[in-house]
């Protein structure tokens, strides 16, 4: 309560400076009080001081509206605002008018100092004041109203105007008519000045009421409003005394005149908007209905006292009591009618309402009774109260045989302790939920599951009961259930995958002291897929399965990683020889001829086993262990098994850092170099070329052979980037020893790998290392493996086709150790066929045999093709090859490899050869 007057005070005075100003015409007002009420300075001074303070006050109101109007921009339409700048230009007008006539005034009892004349210009100033306030406060803007609310506003301005006409015709007009005047004009002028103030009052009340809203009121148009009633006060005393002829400038009347201009300037200057734009409801606030009544009743006890003091009235307070009454049945059969349209349309809305609710009602009972879900709904005792019908369709009961029944009494044993132990656990609290799956048994006999959400709504007082949705999740959980088992199962062999399986081992690790697994992968699958397709391949896996599963012990888990892959869990192993006896077992099994498409296929399998031990306490270990192992099987021949050894696990991190070292060579250059082997013509012995050998000079391993790095680069793809940075710089030294040697056309060898040739852009690395060198092309020579004569034929083909088409010379390296046949030499484009070493070392000794280099020689000579003898080490196999017609030989006899400034004096000094 102690804000209240706060609160007050901050709605009158928004602002400190306003409340200066408040408080300076507050000050104002008095000392004119004083003056007025003391005579101060005497009769002269009075008159004076009023004159001019009034006529000061009044230009001051009217500028300050016509700033106001300026300056306005009131929230809302353009058209509101526009209507709001005019009615404070109307009501300045006014005010400036009312100022003009103070002139006249000044100007003739202060210039001319004689009495002002009744009437006179001055009463021409004051005469419009009225009508433009009064404009200017019609032109408010209001919110839209209905035909209904628009004749209701009449009528209360009616009721409003003839009450306040009534009462200033008792306390004022009547007097006044009845006394005379000298004159009609300065009558109906006497008359104006109470009459318009009245009009003007009536306007102020009224649209202070169709204003009015709800939250903070603005003040500016109660403020006109109280100016505009000390207004009509000064007014009617001036009349009255005017027509007395007492009247003169100075007395205390005239304070009612600038109290009203004071208010109408603080009202313009008011900080905040001035007027609020009416909702729909504006009507129906107290105000707006009551004031119209209470206009009335004023009127009403005015016009009584007046009867009851002179025992008669004039016709016109006959007249006015006649039209108030008039006013007052029209007010109340608009009321009534507008009540009846009320009644009818609250009628129409409660039974429209009532429809939706009923149809809102059968709706939810439609879903509920034909829901996927089944409503039960239970008392505290566990009673049945209400079933859905829903419970025929899911579960094939009726609801009558299952309401007015315990529910768990009806159900599987299991079942009702479940759903006992859901009832139960929210019992306690309301509106508490718990979800419980339920075997539940159908009306045909069969078995099947419900998930019931059981909710307490024992305290809502629609339902007082606890409330059981079930469905029914079979079909979902035979289905949750088969996705399980194909996210852990092998589409193909329906055995376990690798997820089950690693799940599986690490349960047996838990479980058991001594676990082995056995790793399977085999051998010849990818040629029985080329030959006989992947549907035969398909058929080919899953009889390896079921082979396995027949193979292992009772409870031993057989799963498929993949492709050709398989494992086997033993869970429990006595002795290490336990894995090394379903090897032998698998193997044994594996080794049967197996029938696709009528064709009898043999494959076999390479196994690796591990053992759980100190390096292998944990899934990932074990299964990295047997893959090492399988590994080393395959590599020891089809049809093998092996046992995990702890050296393996070493060889592959030194596998693993070697790979590293290497490429580290690669990126920093310096260990890697080149020996250079001299190709001999047989016939002259003169040196006509070399082959380029890569030599790494590991900075802690010394010197490492090329048999044991080169596969390793072409394991790690390695052997692109080094077989490009061999080429390069063996084409470079060609080039240098070209230049020193202009006379010999040195041809140089290069060694290029099977996996180079799976590079497509073969050709355009060797054209570009020879455009980068300026080595002419002729003078490069490839050799490959005859390997690369059998695999991918066509590709590898197009791959020699685009080399010959550079113009570099091609050669199979080691011929006669693989399986080329006629037809393959006759499609490629070979140059030069090199003897193998292994048909060299045959040459010498007692028995010397000469029969498989003499058909390669030959063979090569009816081909159009050059041999190359590798390895010659003794000068009796020198001799036989060149009596074959053998035409160039490589070998320890004739040079070592060498490095580049070694191999350089060779071309300098033929002596050193035969060194």
């Amino acid at each position: 309560m102690a804000s209240w007057p706060y609160s007050l005070l901050r709605a009158a005075a928004p602002t400190r400076g306003y409340a200066l100003l408040c408080a300076g015409a507050a000050a104002v007002t008095a000392a004119l009080f004083t003056v007025f009420v003391t005579g101060f300075g005497g009769e002269l001074v009075g008159q004076n001081v009023s004159n001019i303070v009034l006529f000061v006050a009044a230009l001051t109101a009217g500028i300050a509206c016509l700033v106001r109007a300026w300056g306005e921009r009131q929230p809302g339409t353009v058209a509101g605002s526009r209507r709001v700048r005019w009615a404070w230009a109307l009501a300045g007008a006014g005010s400036v008018s009312w100022g003009i006539g103070q002139a006249f005034c000044i100007w003739y009892e202060t210039v001319l100092r004689q009495e002002v004349p009744f009437p006179s210009l001055a009463d021409a100033g004051y005469f419009w004041m009225m009508p433009f306030t009064a404009a200017g406060l019609l032109l408010l803007p209001v919110s839209r109203q209905s035909l209904a609310q628009q004749f209701r506003s009449i009528l209360d301005g009616l009721m409003i105007a003839v009450s306040l006409l009534l009462i200033t015709w008792v306390l004022i007009l009547g007097p006044l008519v009845r006394q005379g005047a000298d004159s009609k004009l300065g009558l109906l002028i006497t008359l104006w000045y109470p009459g318009g103030d009245v009009v003007v009052l009536t306007i102020v009340l009224f649209m202070v009421a169709r204003l009015r809203r709800g939250g903070r009121r603005p003040l500016s148009l109660p403020l006109v409003g109280a100016g505009l009633a000390a207004f009509t006060v000064s007014d009617s005393g001036y009349a009255y005394l005017t027509l007395l002829d007492t009247y003169g400038s100075g007395n205390v009347l005239d304070l009612g005149w600038f109290t009203g201009f004071a208010l109408i300037f603080l009202a313009a200057r008011r900080p905040e908007p001035a007027f609020a734009e009416q909702d729909e409801h504006a009507l129906t606030q107290p105000l707006g209905v009551m004031l119209p009544y209470l206009a009335v009743l004023g009127a009403l006890l005015t016009s009584t006292f007046e009867v009851l003091r002179h025992g008669t009235h004039d016709m016109f307070i006959s007249w006015s009591r006649s039209a108030i009454i008039l006013l007052i049945v029209g007010r109340q059969l608009l009321t009534l009618l507008e009540n009846r349209s009320l009644t009818r349309g609250l009628e129409a809305r409660v039974q429209e309402r009532t429809a939706e609710l009923r149809a809102s009602e059968q709706r939810f009972q439609a879903l509920v009774q034909h829901s996927s879900d089944v409503v039960t709904v239970m008392d505290a005792a566990g009673i049945v109260t209400y079933q859905s019908e829903s419970m025929t369709r899911v579960f094939g009961y009726l609801p009558e045989d299952i309401a007015g029944r315990n529910l768990t009494e009806s159900m599987l044993p299991d079942a009702a302790a479940l759903l006992a132990a859901a009832i139960e656990s929210v019992s306690g609290t309301a509106y508490a939920t718990r979800t419980v799956e339920v075997p539940m048994l159908h009306a045909d006999g069969h078995r099947c599951l419900a998930e019931v959400t059981v909710t307490n709504l024992l305290e809502d007082p629609s339902v007082r009961g606890i409330v059981l949705n079930s469905r029914d999740i079979s079909e979902r959980k035979e289905l949750e259930d088969q996705l399980v088992h194909e996210a852990f199962h092998d589409g193909l062999t329906k055995l376990a995958n690798r997820a089950l399986f690693k799940d599986r081992l690490e349960v047996a690790l838990r479980k058991h002291e001594h676990v082995a697994i056995l790793f399977l992968d085999l051998d010849g699958f990818k040629e029985v897929n080329d030959s006989l397709g992947h549907a035969a391949g398909d058929v080919l896996l899953m009889q390896v399965a079921m082979r396995l599963g027949e193979a292992v012990r009772d409870g031993d888990t057989v799963a498929r990683f993949g492709g050709d892959e398989f494992a086997v869990l033993l869970d429990s192993v006595a002795t290490p020889e336990d894995g090394d006896e379903l090897a032998r077992r698998i193997i044994a099994a594996l080794d049967e001829q197996f029938v696709i498409e009528n064709q009898e296929i043999h494959v076999q399998g390479s196994i690796g086993i591990a053992l759980t031990g100190p390096d292998a306490r944990d899934a990932d270990q074990l299964m990295r262990n047997a893959d090492l192992a399988m590994y080393r099987a395959k590599s020891a021949g089809s049809g093998q098994f092996a046992r995990y050894d702890p050296a393996m696990h070493s060889g592959l991190v030194e596998r693993l850092q070697l790979a590293a070292d290497l490429r580290r060579a690669l990126e920093a250059g310096g260990e890697l170099e080149l020996h250079y082997q001299p190709t001999i013509e047989l016939r002259t012995g003169t040196i006509v070329g070399f082959e380029a050998l890569v030599r790494w000079n590991h900075p802690s391993r010394g010197m490492i052979s090329p048999v044991d790095f080169i596969p390793l680069a072409e394991a790690t793809g390695l052997i692109r980037p080094l077989g490009q940075w061999v080429l390069a710089e063996a084409c470079r030294q060609a080039v240098a020893w070209g230049a020193e040697h202009p006379e010999r056309e040195l041809t140089m060898a290069v060694n290029v790998s099977g996996v180079q040739f799976d590079q497509p852009d073969l050709p355009a690395i060797v054209a570009g290392v020879l455009a980068t060198t300026g080595l002419p092309a002729e003078r490069l020579c490839l050799e490959m493996t005859e390997s690369v004569l059998m695999t991918d034929t066509e590709e590898n083909l197009a791959v020699l086709l685009s080399l010959k088409d550079i113009g570099v010379r091609l050669a199979i390296d080691d011929f006669g150790t693989g399986y080329s046949s006629l037809a393959y030499l006759r499609r490629f484009p070979v140059d030069t066929l090199k003897i193998d070493r292994s048909f060299v070392e045959r040459l010498s000794g007692a028995t010397p045999d000469a029969a498989l280099a003499r058909t390669i020689v030959q063979l090569g000579q009816s081909l159009g093709m050059s041999t190359v003898a590798e390895g010659i080490e003794q000068y009796a196999q020198f001799l036989a090859l060149r009596r074959m017609g053998c035409d160039l030989a490589q070998g320890y006899y004739f040079s070592r490899p060498l490095p580049a400034s070694d191999a350089g004096l060779l071309l300098k000094d033929k002596a050193a050869l035969a060194a």
